[in-house]
């Protein structure tokens, strides 16, 4: 073999080294990025925590901040129309349950029964073992599917009178057209002061794997929620909806071998009037958005991909001041049992 051959062989070994370690380097460079390895079991599992679901039976009311300290029955004429039933003579807890409907919805909207206790002279859901003097029948005058409609009404005047045959009450229904007017009324309130925010955080560069996600957002108060590529940060209080949530692709979190699956985008969520004021959730979602965007290298934006710098989201905070003020003023304060049930 001449010296030119020998030359040319090895200039051609050398540059199929390089391609080599060029294609290498560019696929480590490609790769998501990877928890490392202090990541507990519980960080890297996108469905092993529980998320707070609402659940007002389980709190000690006593321990609740004004205005949650107040023992009302759930029903309130305030978002509720409400049907008083009178009976000829107390009714056992156990009767009542028996003649309850099978369903706890008129249409789209949620219908309850209430009985007043005898003995500890409470309205409540109906026991056995208990004796009611009197009963009341409420259905929701609107949430976010809209305003109760005169189905909807009818529906709630059949079952609650169903229920009133059986236990032989007579129930005394306020005039349809006037609470729908009313439903309509609450319902355009409603829609003019509901805020659901999103930040979405984009990747830069190197796309995140789920178990980096999850750990780098378990260091900022994230836990797992139920439903695989979504976390929340927890509300102080125990059942309460969560303060923040952070989602990603479902289907990377549930793959095979998700170290492999790429994220590329995260979005950050704050549902406002289900989160009392006092959490100071806008304020956290901004921090937030802020500390992943540094150690992730990511850029926050909104829906439309447009980047959301601090002066932007400071605006967005003024304007939140505002909504938590006319829902104080209206006595639907944000976080409060009414409000989480109006906009829900």
């Amino acid at each position: 073999m001449s010296t030119l051959q020998i030359g040319l062989a090895v200039g051609g070994g050398l540059v199929l080294a390089v391609m080599v370690a060029h294609g290498a380097w560019t696929s480590r460079k490609n790769q998501p990025r990877q928890a490392t390895p202090d990541v507990t079991s519980n960080e890297t599992q996108p469905n092993s925590g529980i998320e707070p679901e609402l659940d007002a039976a389980a709190f000690d009311v006593a321990s609740f901040p004004v205005p949650m300290l107040e023992r009302r029955p759930s029903m309130d004429a305030l978002i509720d129309i409400i049907a008083p039933i009178a009976l000829e003579s107390p009714v056992s807890g156990d009767a009542a349950l028996a003649a309850m409907p099978t369903t706890r919805r008129a249409g789209s909207k949620p219908f309850a029964i209430e009985g007043f206790n005898e003995a500890t002279q409470r309205w409540e859901t109906p026991a056995l073992g208990q004796r009611y003097a009197t009963f009341q029948a409420g259905v929701q005058l609107a949430n976010r599917t809209g305003a109760l409609n005169e189905i909807e009404y009818s529906e709630f005047v059949m079952k609650t009178q169903a229920f009133c045959d059986t236990i032989n009450g007579t129930p005394d229904f306020p005039e349809m057209l006037e609470e729908v007017a009313r439903a309509r009324e609450l319902d355009q309130f409603a829609g003019d002061h509901d805020a659901q925010l999103g930040f979405v955080l984009r990747a830069r560069n190197a796309a995140w794997s789920p178990g980096y996600v999850q750990q780098t957002a378990s260091r900022l108060g994230f836990v797992a929620g139920v439903i695989p590529g979504r976390m929340v940060v927890p509300a102080s209080l125990p059942g309460l909806p969560p303060v923040l949530g952070l989602s990603f692709d479902t289907q990377a979190a549930m793959a095979d071998d998700p170290a492999q699956s790429a994220i590329r985008e995260l979005v950050l969520s704050l549902d406002v009037p289900q989160v009392d004021r006092s959490e100071r959730a806008f304020e956290r979602m901004c921090e937030t958005a802020q500390s992943l965007a540094q150690s992730m290298d990511g850029v926050v934006t909104d829906d439309n991909g447009l980047p959301l710098p601090p002066e932007a989201m400071s605006v967005i905070g003024a304007e939140l001041e505002h909504l938590y003020d006319t829902l104080d003023q209206r006595d639907l304060s944000a976080g409060s049992a009414l409000a989480r049930r109006l906009f829900s």
